[in-house]
């Protein structure tokens, strides 16, 4: 009983209490964030930031109010009858057990497993006559807490030599360190500074190639802007000072590298990139003689070119020169001639986006996007094709690499109702077997995805998958969840979630969005929602929305709309834009400030997609989409619960702090407005299952409240158990 009563006093301290006689009026009590008189002159026009002190995020004055937000979030959270009930359903849902796709080295059969619940998942190796597998590395012993994760490997070609890299807390910033396999032992060698980087063994063993960044200052080094990355090459068994500097240009700072050795261990290729630019250069460097320089093959930035694999001086690469879903290409590197460029094309663009291409077991395995959904193809070395690769269903296949004389390859399969199932598939008869399939505490048969095609204002056509529980009725009353991301040329495709079946148990309809920006239909499809277009991205989620409610799925009081990173700024957008249409919001880990995102890590690299307010071309339009700059005083917002991360040094949180800040003060309503502000966490990758689960929890259980079915809810998830 006492518990009880503090809880109430808590809640009325916290929020204050709603009166009948008050609507639209500010009812919730939120900590008292200064403003200071920081105006920013842009182009000739002046434009306010009054809580540029919390892009510090370590300041006395930040901290105390990270704790005040996060201590009211929380007090809101344990009111909610559902949340209990929420994460012990995802809990045991989620405690399946999971398996990546193997890949061969030396012999040996690498593949990462997961019993259920375990923070990290656990790189295994076996060898493939005898099937034993045993643990090679397992990441949940990196520390106690679950927040140290592997965030890449490279084994040698002859099976002998793990090199891997991990995160700590989520930061992008990883060190590297060299195992042996047999033995399970690590070497002394420690590589740091490493970013945005692989590692590639030598044919040898000898020692693998990688790409870091000076030394950063210790105090910024989670915010400072990461300029003029150098490619290097570490000696197995020397110390890090003594790496053989590969390829550095002072003249292009925003260039990166990444070098990976051909099978032939001939050459080593290098992908130079700019920022998150789609369209990048083709370097590569001959490994047979050790003092041959680097040599600029593809120079002209003019389509993006992805490496697929060479056999002596033909080199092959899937672009999408003169062919924006797509092609496979041929260069010779015996005859090429930069004045008059030739390609041979192989295979040549198709009404369907060719996504990748693997070049394994003497044949090329093509990797498609027909309205969202994969299909694969295989193909001789000529570019003929053999046959389609047939898959389980309408979803998402992945994998499908291997060297060039093996006699098979795996894969995984995945939709909206299928957890992922890694296959194998023999290259020689064309058969397929089932490697691994998981066991979910579920019924697949019990859910129904539909694919439909929204109209967005422009006319333009949009693919909406829609996946719920069987017997849904289209009576306009459905909670609904609304996905979507809309750029950076990345594609939306059916995957399977454990959040978002608890989420259609408890009888909600999930759907997601294919938006322009993204990469479903090639790069005219990107680019119709980059830069100057991005309104676009907006419009089709918005077309989205008004679909799905006028077609009975849901209705505006049971609409909520979600998104990460690009994503969190799209829902941004969408609820500043039209606060009318949804009845909440979870942006997460968002890009808010579209004035100042440029200026803090690697934000400089998202230009491509968005362009800079130091350029007055672009200036008006991101003015015109910042959700920061476009929250209204006295606008009654959607429902909203933003969530980000202390570490996230990426799109660094300074964004969520400020546009939290400026939400609750300029919001007028009774809808909660909150931000939960994750510890020892970053962007996402590499985040511990715990806190995974912890932050699902409260977001799906803020949705029952908000969303008026927390009773609804409970009684679903009881029909369940």
């Amino acid at each position: 009983m006492h518990r009880i009563f503090l809880s109430i006093i808590l809640s009325v301290l916290l929020f204050g209490t709603a009166n009948a006689g008050e609507t639209g009026m500010k009812t919730r009590i939120y900590p008292q964030a200064k403003q200071v008189d920081q105006i920013d002159e842009y182009h000739g026009k002046k434009v306010r930031d009054p809580y540029r002190w919390l892009e510090d995020p370590d300041s006395p004055e930040t901290r105390k109010w990270i704790d005040q937000e996060n201590e009211i979030t929380s007090g809101f959270l344990a009111q909610i009858k559902t949340r209990e009930a929420i994460e012990e359903r995802l809990t045991d849902l989620w405690n399946y057990q999971k398996c990546t796709v193997p890949f061969t080295e030396g012999g040996k059969l690498f593949y990462f497993k997961n019993t259920g619940l375990q923070n990290q998942d656990v790189l295994f190796v076996r060898d493939k006559e005898t099937g034993e597998e045993r643990i090679l590395l397992d990441p949940n012993k990196l520390s106690e807490d679950g927040t140290v994760a592997l965030s890449s490997i490279d084994v040698s070609q002859d099976g002998k030599l793990l090199a891997y890299g991990i995160s700590r807390s989520g930061s992008d910033w990883q060190e590297w360190f060299v195992r042996d396999i047999e033995t399970g032992e690590d070497l002394k060698d420690h590589i740091k500074w490493v970013k945005f980087s692989s590692a590639s063994f030598t044919k040898d063993g000898a020692g693998f190639f990688y790409s870091a960044y000076d030394k950063p200052d210790e105090k910024t080094q989670l915010q400072k802007t990461n300029y003029f990355q150098k490619l290097y090459f570490h000696k197995i068994g020397e110390k890090q000072d003594s790496d053989t500097l590969i390829y550095e240009r002072k003249d292009q700072k925003e260039w990166g590298f990444s070098g990976s050795v051909s099978e032939d261990g001939d050459y080593l290729v290098i992908h130079v990139w700019k920022g998150t630019e789609p369209k990048n250069r083709i370097f590569y460097k001959s490994l047979k003689k050790p003092e041959s320089p680097v040599v600029e093959l593809l120079t002209k930035a003019d389509a993006e070119y992805s490496y697929v694999g060479n056999q002596g001086t033909t080199f092959w690469f899937r672009t999408d020169l003169d062919a924006p879903r797509g092609r496979l290409i041929a260069i010779d590197l015996a005859t090429f001639d930069q004045a008059k460029p030739e390609f041979k094309e192989l295979i040549p663009e198709s009404s369907d986006t060719l996504l990748a291409v693997n070049a394994t077991g003497g044949v090329f395995f093509a990797s498609y996007l027909k309205d969202a959904f994969t299909r694969v193809s295989r193909h001789n070395l000529d570019g003929s094709i053999e046959n389609q690769v047939e898959l389980p269903g309408i979803g998402t296949a992945s994998g499908f690499g291997g060297k060039m004389s093996a006699g098979d390859t795996y894969y995984s399969y995945t939709s909206f109702n299928t957890p992922s199932t890694i296959y194998k598939y023999e290259i020689g008869s064309g058969k397929t077997s089932t490697f691994f399939k998981p066991a979910v505490k579920f019924d697949p048969d019990d859910y129904k995805t539909d694919q439909v095609f929204v109209t967005s204002k422009d006319g333009t056509k949009v693919p909406l998958f829609i996946t719920y529980k069987k017997g849904m009725q289209r009576d306009g009353k459905n909670p609904t969840y609304l996905y979507g991301y809309g750029g950076f040329n990345i594609s939306m495709r059916p995957a399977f979630s454990v959040k978002m079946l608890t989420w259609m148990e408890m009888g909600g309809i999930y759907a997601q969005a294919c938006l322009r920006g993204g990469g479903e239909y090639g790069e005219d499809w990107h680019q119709a929602g980059a830069k100057l277009n991005k309104q676009n991205v907006f419009d089709d989620f918005i077309a989205a929305a008004e679909w799905l409610i006028d077609n009975k799925y849901t209705g505006k009081d049971k609409l909520a709309i979600a998104g990460g990173s690009n994503g969190g700024l799209l829902v941004g957008a969408c609820m500043t834009q039209r606060p009318d249409l949804f009845a909440a919001a979870c942006p997460a880990v968002g890009v808010m400030d579209m004035l100042r995102f440029h200026k803090f890590t690697i934000g400089w690299g998202w230009t491509s997609d968005y362009g800079s307010a130091d350029e007055e071309k672009y200036f008006d339009t991101l003015l015109a989409y910042s959700p920061l700059h476009n929250l209204k005083d006295g606008t009654s917002y959607p429902a909203t619960l933003i969530t980000t991360a202390d570490h996230d040094d990426r799109v660094v949180p300074a964004h969520s702090f400020k546009f939290a800040a400026a939400l609750q003060k300029a919001h007028h309503g009774e809808a909660p407005v909150l931000i939960r502000i994750e510890t020892k966490a970053g962007h996402g990758a590499g985040k511990p299952t715990s806190k995974i689960i912890e932050e699902t929890s409260d977001i799906l259980a803020f949705l029952t409240k908000v969303l008026s079915f927390e009773d609804e809810a409970l009684v679903s998830m009881g029909s369940t158990n």
